[in-house]
């Protein structure tokens, strides 16, 4: 069956930086649009950025721009979000999501904290 495994959440000043990887299995990641998402406390889940399976580039939310980097590793079934320069209201449960033959699936999510 399909899983997503996030980790690399934690706490984190403002100013500092972050990795985060989605382990993926049980379907052709190189085939699917990859996603991160996040939400939090009290807001509606907002998509973050998403890889797309090839030759289109990929894309992020305005409040991200330039600070945060999605890529993906399809020899390691995983993709990745570099996070850099935290804001704290960057903090929120970051999920991968995959989109694979019309289909959706969801991580459990991981926690990032920015608090000085």
């Amino acid at each position: 069956q399909v899983q997503l495994v996030e980790s690399g959440g934690g706490l984190v000043q403002p100013g500092g930086s972050l990795r985060l990887s989605c382990a993926a299995s049980g379907f052709t990641f190189s085939s699917s649009i990859m996603s991160w998402y996040r939400q939090a406390p009290g807001k509606e889940r907002e998509l973050v950025a998403t890889t797309p399976s090839a030759g289109t580039r990929s894309t992020y939310t305005d409040s991200v721009k330039g600070r945060f980097t999605v890529s993906r590793d399809n020899a390691k079934n995983t993709v990745y979000l570099q996070m850099d320069r935290l804001k704290p209201e960057d903090t929120a449960v970051y999920y991968c999501k995959a989109f694979y033959r019309f289909s959706s699936y969801w991580g459990q999510g991981t926690q990032v904290t920015v608090s000085s």
